[in-house]
């Protein structure tokens, strides 16, 4: 399992390539692959596919979007947002836990985990920029929130469906099948 975190770290950094530029903070892709990660892999090989994604890039590895990286890129403006995908990831996982990965279950999950990024993102932007809450909120969320409604709710069907199919598969373990 541990190669399947480190192969869902390399997904989140090819996803974090698709960008559609914005003045200060783009859209990308890693947001969808971090929904998928944690979808597919539950709480504990989720939360360590992101955490090495994060760590990749805090070494300096270009994973981030734009392939940039560095400890610069965490406490630049985009930095709340990174912080934010381990937050998303714990949380996630812990909602799985408790709620199972039904397609609704993982829709409205990555529905709640793109909720925790941007807070994240926008209170990071809020002391970084030196922003007023509505500043913050205007440049760091409402940009965001169509595209991550949708991207959400693909990561959260896709991911349902990747999940069960590698199950039947015997490809992924059960839940019952990780607590042995």
């Amino acid at each position: 399992m541990g190669i399947v975190a480190a192969l869902f770290a390399a997904i989140i950094a090819i996803f974090a390539q698709i960008i559609i530029p914005l003045p200060l903070i783009p859209i990308t892709g890693q947001t969808f692959a971090i929904g998928l990660a944690i979808t597919v892999l539950g709480l504990h090989y989720g939360t360590i596919s992101v955490l090495l994604y994060i760590l990749l890039g805090a070494v300096g590895l270009p994973v981030f979007s734009g392939m940039t990286g560095g400890m610069g890129i965490i406490f630049g403006p985009t930095g709340g947002y990174i912080v934010g995908f381990l937050a998303q990831a714990i949380l996630m996982g812990i909602y799985f836990q408790l709620f199972g990965t039904t397609k609704t279950h993982s829709i409205i999950n990555n529905l709640l985990g793109m909720i925790v990024t941007l807070l994240f993102g926008m209170i990071w932007l809020k002391y970084w920029g030196h922003l007023t809450w509505t500043a913050a909120f205007t440049g760091g969320v409402v940009p965001f929130l169509f595209v991550g409604v949708l991207k959400a709710v693909l990561a959260g069907w896709i991911g349902s469906l990747l999940r069960h199919r590698l199950i039947r598969l015997k490809l992924l373990p059960t839940q019952a099948e990780r607590s042995l």
